[in-house]
């Protein structure tokens, strides 16, 4: 049956998850910050508007986008680093307030595996959260604005490092010396998995839920990295020879096993 998504950020994981959607016939209304952005979205098909969330309000027409919608994907990353730090909580909080006064019954918010912090060993979606960075922390608290909100059903995806064809965390790393951590996993997922999981959770109903999305495959930093920047024929990055820290290894045996996900997309490719 179609439906009304709505997707507060339509940038590198929004705008294809709306293409997506409205794949499976579902009608989709967007949000961007970027006046160019709309004509791009419009050709789509997608019904956008231009809104940019601040600590202190929200500018644009945040109760028409919201209008008629039953099921929402927050997808706005903290952007803490930089001089433009804001409070992401803060606002979390004014977007949950325009939703109370809306039709939104559904809610995906897309988080992050950050939020486990510095743990050594298994990590499953009954782990204790115990972030230590300050994304970590500002994640974690707005994923209980919404989860305990007993008005929404709200599910949390807790995704772990985002890599697509255009977009991979070796190019940073790309010649660096002296890296710590090489022996720790890596906790990866491909943006087109990504997506399959939002679109899996509104079309099977997997409401107020925690949902860890991680590959099933961990190597150590330096053999993954190394192989990559060997793959693109860019100079390998150096890691410092470490044997104390095993790292934390996100689970995917509940999407898997439970949920009976199937991932499609290796984080070697």
């Amino acid at each position: 049956m179609s439906k009304t998504i709505g997707i507060i950020g339509c940038g590198w994981l929004g705008f294809p998850l709306a293409q997506a959607f409205l794949a499976e016939k579902h009608k989709v209304k967007g949000t961007t910050t970027s006046d160019e952005k709309l004509n791009l979205l419009e050709k789509e098909g997608i019904k956008s508007y231009l809104i940019s969330l601040s600590e202190h309000e929200i500018d644009g027409a945040i109760h028409d986008f919201l209008k008629d919608v039953k099921t929402l994907i927050i997808n706005v990353p903290p952007k803490l680093r930089g001089a433009n730090k804001e409070n992401y909580v803060a606002k979390m909080q004014l977007l949950h307030n325009a939703i109370k006064v809306s039709t939104i019954e559904n809610i995906v918010f897309v988080s992050s595996t950050s939020v486990y912090g510095d743990f050594d060993g298994a990590v499953t979606e009954k782990t204790k959260p115990e972030p230590t960075t300050e994304s970590g922390k500002q994640l974690l608290k707005s994923e209980a604005i919404f989860q305990n909100d007993a008005d929404l059903k709200t599910t949390i995806i807790r995704f772990g490092g985002l890599i697509s064809q255009d977009r991979h965390p070796v190019t940073m790393l790309a010649n660096r010396q002296g890296l710590e951590n090489g022996n720790m996993p890596v906790n990866l997922i491909h943006r087109d998995d990504c997506i399959r999981i939002i679109t899996a959770i509104v079309k099977n109903n997997w409401w107020q839920e925690i949902i860890n999305g991680v590959y099933p495959d961990h190597p150590t930093k330096k053999e993954y990295y190394t192989q990559e920047a060997k793959r693109r024929y860019i100079q390998p990055p150096d890691y410092k020879v470490e044997t104390t820290k095993k790292g934390k290894i996100i689970s995917s045996d509940y999407l898997l096993n439970v949920k009976k996900f199937h991932f499609l997309t290796s984080i070697k490719n």
